[in-house]
Formats: C-alpha cells, structure tokens, sequence
C-alpha cells in the first residue's frame, strides 16, 4: 500500500493534491471529475459546457486537469443530443498564470519572479524544470493537450480574465473565441527561457499576423481582449457577466443546424490553414458536392422553398 500511494503520488504531479478545487462531480457518461465541471445547456440540452475548475491555482493546466478535459471533450463528442461545445474557466483566469494579487501593474518579467504559481506553458514549473530533453522527447510532453482541436463538434472558447501561456493556446485551439471585456491573452514563455509547446508559435501566427505574433512571443507582453479583437484574435467582447451566457447562446445556434454538415463546414474552414488556396478549394467543392449525400442538405433547401423551419435530423 506504501509503495502503491507512492506511486500515485508521482503520477498526479506535485499541484494537484494540494490544489483540487472541488469535489468531484458527476457527468452524464458516469465519469467524475475533480479539476472540471460539465453540464447540458441550452433549451435542448443541446450544448455541452465545460468550466475549468481549479480556483486555487487560477486554473492552471496540470496533466490531470487536461486528461478529464478530454474525458469530457469525447463524451459530449459522442453524444447525439449535443451540437456544440462551451469551454470556459472562472472570471479571474481562464487558464494558465497571472500575477499575484498586488502586483498586476508590474511589468510581466518581474511578475513571473513574484509569483510561483504555474508556468505559462500550463505545466507546474517545479514538474518542469527537472525535465530533460530524453523525458520531453520520448513522454511526447504535452502530445494530448490539443485534443480539443481534433474534436468534430464546432467548441467555442469563452474567456475571462488571464488566458496565459497553455492557456492562451488552448483557447487557439478551439473554433471560435468569445472574450470577458477584462479577459488578457499572452504567450510568455520567452520569460522562462523556452518557447510555446501546443501550438502558440503557430496558431497565433495564423491568428494575429508576423508582426504581432513576434511581438507577444518575445517580449511575453499582454494584450488586452480589445485588442486581441481587433488583431482576429477574438470574434466579439462581452460584458463579464454575460460572457458565458452570449457564448451559449451561439452554441445553441450552432447546434440547431445539422451536426453532420456542421462538422463538414469546420473541417474546410480549418483546411484553410494547412492548404495552398488551389487545394483548399479542391477539398470544399468535395466537401460541398458530399453535403447532397446527406438528408439535412435536402430537408433544408426544401424547407427554403417551402417557407418554413427545417427539420434536421442529422443524416
């Protein structure tokens, strides 16, 4: 029993005992989860919401925490009942670090030296910095953070507060980003002595631009949720209160259209990104010549000739 509590101990990561926000809570596939909370809505019970929920360590993003992300991600992608998917955190930090009370006027480098919460990068930096290149390379180091951008369901990232670090990375890898008018965005690793590892250097490129990508990368500056809307990081600012809500709410329009077609239109949007435009417009005229395989496809054009609601049924 020694030995085994040793090595449970090893396998949760050095945060994760101390720092449990809650009590583990009940999901519809069975699971529970300690690090996040999961939840139907929308009138249909056709959206999934999942809140990070890790309040004492301002959400920092553990192994543990990102292990039930995906739980909860594949569950919710697995449900027929569900459209689209809310990933939310709390409304002082969306994930990753900020500094500690008293000193958010500080310049960032000197922040990171006063606080010693998490790294930016989403891991502990106690668990990180004994790392070495043999443990990264042959652990595959952060290989499954990025399951949220391989699920087929449209996921909408609604941001308060700090998205720093992991956690500005992973709001990038989610389809649509809604930030709280306080919300920050920041990749500052470069502070720490090393880069972004899931995928900051390259969707905030694809986001922002060059220029401003460079920018955030090697100075680790903040920019405010105004500004990252104006950059493309953000579609739409919203009043805290009423983030959550209006993100929601556009999951809920989402999810009222066909799911299958849904899926097809994400999937050419993001090609986008990995084609020339020569095959971008090759995979969407398939894409677009497969949507006449579907039911939906003849269910809503009838019912835009016929003046009425379609029905989709998803086939």
């Amino acid at each position: 029993m020694a030995a085994l509590r040793v090595l449970l101990s090893r396998a949760r990561g050095p945060l994760l005992p101390a720092l449990s926000c809650a009590a583990r809570r009940p999901f519809a596939s069975g699971a529970h989860f300690e690090y996040i909370v999961t939840e139907k809505k929308g009138k249909d019970g056709n959206v999934g919401l999942i809140q990070l929920n890790r309040p004492k360590a301002l959400n920092a993003l553990c192994n543990g925490l990102f292990k039930e992300l995906n739980q909860a991600l594949e569950a919710f992608e697995e449900d027929p009942a569900v459209g689209a998917i809310v990933l939310t955190g709390g409304d002082k930090a969306f994930a990753g670090i900020r500094p500690s009370p008293g000193v958010s006027e500080l310049p960032w480098s000197l922040c990171v030296l006063v606080t010693g919460l998490v790294s930016p990068a989403g891991a502990d930096i106690k668990e990180m910095q004994g790392q070495s290149f043999q443990d990264c390379y042959s652990s595959g180091f952060l290989s499954h953070w990025d399951r949220v951008a391989r699920v087929k369901k449209p996921v909408i990232a609604a941001v308060n507060g700090y998205a720093l670090g992991g956690g500005c990375e992973l709001a990038m890898m989610c389809d649509i980003i809604y930030a709280g008018e306080k919300a920050q965005f920041a990749q500052p690793e470069i502070l720490l002595g090393t880069i972004p590892g899931a995928g900051g250097t390259q969707r905030l490129t694809r986001a922002v631009g060059k220029s401003l990508a460079m920018e955030m990368v090697l100075t680790g500056d903040r920019i405010s949720a105004q500004d990252a809307k104006e950059a493309g990081l953000v579609s739409k600012v919203f009043p805290v209160e009423k983030l959550v809500e209006e993100a929601i709410r556009c999951a809920e329009k989402i999810a009222s259209n066909s799911k299958i077609v849904a899926a097809m239109a994400k999937e050419s949007v993001n090609a986008a990104f990995e084609m020339t435009l020569t095959e971008g417009n090759k995979l969407e005229k398939k894409l677009f010549y497969s949507t006449f395989a579907t039911e939906d496809r003849r269910e809503g054009m009838t019912a835009f000739v016929e003046k009425r609601k379609a029905n989709f049924k998803d086939r």
